[in-house]
């Protein structure tokens, strides 16, 4: 399928706003229905996001690639998968997407749609939980057979909700868009930072493991099949 440009753009733009609405409306439902037992608001937030971004990925992925995700977008422009001019306007409809999909999410349930987050994450706990996050994200992305990737991401990031103490955002459209919802699934304007740039270095170390596991002149095999490059 050979989108345009525009196209492209529409799809980041709707599938980051409807990633954002399911991250952060399943929080404020399940933060609403659990009776303040966070961990069972956790495992239905988390539930939610596994069969949201599933489908999204589906249904965004032949249009264009389904990132969602600026960290995504950087290593596949670095990689020459994303044309270097698009990689700043996907960044952008990325983030408009994100703050949309907050301020959906506020009208959905009768909140205020202008707030921020006042929920602190921070510390090396976290920051490093983030690193992780997103080397398994992009290392998974990168390595995922050809049409199992969206059912192997969502699997991770549910898995990731749970194994990192960040809860795992890995994505610095999802930080962006988290900041203007002071909500179970948000995150305090002054954590931003940090955690943008633990993810900007979890992408980093995910594209230098995967050519040390895929030599860019070797085919990958598996069970004796010799599978493309991704």
């Amino acid at each position: 399928m050979n989108s345009s440009t525009s196209q492209k753009l529409l799809a980041e733009a709707l599938g980051t706003a409807l990633l954002l609405a399911v991250v952060i409306g399943s929080g404020v439902m399940a933060e609403r229905l659990s009776g303040g037992n966070v961990a069972l608001a956790l495992l239905a937030n988390t539930l939610a996001t596994v069969g949201g971004l599933y489908i999204l990925i589906e249904v965004f992925g032949p249009i264009s690639g389904a990132h969602f995700n600026p960290a995504v977008s950087l290593v596949m422009a670095f990689r020459g998968d994303l044309p270097k001019a698009l990689f700043a306007p996907y960044v952008a409809v990325q983030l408009l997407g994100a703050m949309l999909g907050a301020w959906l999410v506020h009208a959905m349930f009768d909140m205020s749609i202008w707030q921020f987050s006042t929920k602190l994450r921070s510390g090396n706990g976290q920051w490093i939980a983030e690193t992780v996050a997103t080397f398994g994200l992009l290392l998974v992305i990168l390595r995922a057979p050809a049409g199992r990737a969206s059912a192997m991401v969502a699997a991770y990031i549910g898995a990731a909700y749970w194994f990192t103490a960040s809860t795992s955002f890995a994505n610095p459209a999802a930080v962006f868009g988290r900041m203007f919802s002071d909500s179970f699934a948000g995150i305090a304007p002054s954590s931003a930072i940090g955690f943008v740039l633990a993810q900007l270095l979890g992408a980093g170390l995910a594209v230098a493991v995967h050519q040390i596991l895929l030599p860019a002149k070797a085919p990958r095999t598996h069970a004796g099949v010799e599978l493309p490059h991704v």
